[in-house]
């Protein structure tokens, strides 16, 4: 991807963040031309979402992240879960510090990825985050807009769970946005927040790359044999009612726990597993966007 200029310098006659509309003030025409300078130098941007929390979103988004790095490609992983910022801790990173200038953040350098949480400004990572709403958009609308990202060629986004303020504030700031990946545990009671996040991404005009099963199954580490716990199936039947892409099941290896808690990331250590040739398929299907527009369609 080469690089883009700035909305202050490129010759793109509908660029978005050429004119004040009529019921912006004047800083807010200052902070959405700051935004978009932003956003006009990444290529592809990804949300990964779910309707529940707990059911492996930052799992799917950091080795999302990283096997596209690992390809070649220059990627960006911004963690928005508030209340529950967990990158930090499943790329070892837990002790990194940010650094920057007045009005500008540089994301921590992990390899050829850069990444943004919360958890990195927490003083201690036992903190709770008792913020209020508006705290909540100021610091999301702050990810994006001061964040120091350079030319990307993806944005990998770790969106906080549900359909409430703060997953409405990030898929409206961030435009245009390629696509969402939904995340959900087979069981019927997470299956149908599923929904609600597949409607949530239609009313919002957020394509819908695909759903993805996790926690499908156990993989016995000793045998391989895989052994259903929950219920399952429901990802699928899920995808199949609301006319959406199926990505795949992941088992639920005992190689993904481990790995997320050590800090070192599944997909890298373990891509000749079963589960991570399962993994490398769905992110595959993910970023092979004119499929996905044709499955979609």
């Amino acid at each position: 991807m080469e690089s883009k200029k700035t909305c202050d310098s490129c010759g793109d006659t509908g660029c978005t963040a050429k004119n004040q509309r009529q019921d912006e003030s004047n800083e807010q025409y200052a902070d959405r031309r700051r935004l978009e300078a932003r956003l006009c130098r990444i290529g592809h941007k990804i949300v990964v979402l779910s309707g529940k929390g707990g059911v492996g979103k930052s799992t799917v988004a950091v080795n999302l992240a990283t096997a596209l790095s690992l390809s070649g490609l220059r990627v960006g992983l911004l963690d928005v879960d508030i209340h529950g910022p967990s990158v930090p801790t499943m790329l070892g990173l837990e002790n990194e510090t940010l650094k920057g200038n007045p009005g500008e953040l540089f994301p921590i350098e992990f390899g050829s990825m850069k990444i943004m949480s919360l958890g990195f400004l927490l003083q201690n990572p036992d903190d709770a985050v008792i913020w209020r709403g508006p705290m909540k958009m100021g610091v999301i609308k702050q990810f994006l807009t001061d964040v120091n990202w350079g030319d990307l060629d993806y944005l990998i986004v770790d969106a906080p769970p549900g359909t409430g303020d703060e997953p409405l504030s990030l898929c409206q700031l961030i435009q245009p946005l390629d696509g969402a990946v939904i995340v959900t545990t087979p069981q019927k009671v997470a299956a149908v927040d599923v929904r609600k996040s597949i409607s949530f991404c239609r009313q919002l005009q957020v394509p819908v790359l695909g759903v993805v099963e996790n926690m499908s199954g156990f993989v016995c580490p000793k045998c391989g044999e895989l052994t259903q716990i929950l219920p399952e199936g429901g990802g699928r039947k899920i995808a199949t009612d609301m006319k959406v892409p199926f990505l795949g099941a992941i088992p639920m290896d005992p190689g993904i726990a481990q790995s997320g808690d050590s800090g070192k990331v599944f997909i890298y250590h373990n891509s000749k597993t079963p589960t991570g040739k399962i993994m490398q398929d769905i992110i595959d299907q993910i970023t092979d966007f004119d499929k996905t527009k044709k499955l979609n369609s």
